[in-house]
């Protein structure tokens, strides 16, 4: 490959350095991610769990609260 200006220049970030860099971050995050994927599996479950029983009450209460009654009479 033919040497361009920016080779000569000290400082130049080259797309070698900023695919090491992004690397380097990737590999942090994902390590990151893989020693807490248990507690965030957990907490996700748990989330899950509430939100289904609060929209069960939520929608128990609706269904009674919008009851119709009907009343017959004989004339």
């Amino acid at each position: 490959m033919a040497k361009s200006k920016n080779d000569d220049i000290p400082g130049t970030i080259t797309e070698d350095d900023l695919r090491n860099k992004f690397q380097a971050v990737q590999d942090q995050l994902q390590g990151k991610v893989e020693d807490q994927k248990s507690t965030i599996a957990a907490t996700v479950a748990g989330v899950g769990v509430v939100l289904a029983i609060v929209f069960f009450l939520l929608g128990k209460r609706a269904g009674r609260k919008k009851s119709t009654i009907v009343e017959i009479r004989r004339v």
